[in-house]
């Protein structure tokens, strides 16, 4: 199994204006991981982004990592 907090994490840490603040886990069963990414409370924003767009592409570059390994990766944000 790919390393995909290393992935999320690296991709968020270039969003914000606190990289420190970014802790990223995952947790997975069988072929399924979820990938959770916690930001400072003012980063969010900028993690999502306008109509969600930063967000959507993050997921969709796990995704096509986690295509070659046949997996499904769900990223969430949380504070």
């Amino acid at each position: 199994m790919p390393d995909y907090a290393e992935l999320v994490g690296y991709m968020v840490r270039a969003l914000v204006t606190t990289p420190d603040a970014v802790a990223v886990s995952a947790q997975g069963a069988g072929r399924r991981v979820r990938v959770e990414v916690r930001v400072a409370p003012d980063d969010i924003g900028l993690v999502i982004g306008r109509h969600g767009r930063h967000i959507e592409a993050i997921r969709m570059v796990v995704r096509s990592a986690a295509l070659r390994h046949q997996e499904q990766v769900q990223v969430e944000v949380t504070e």
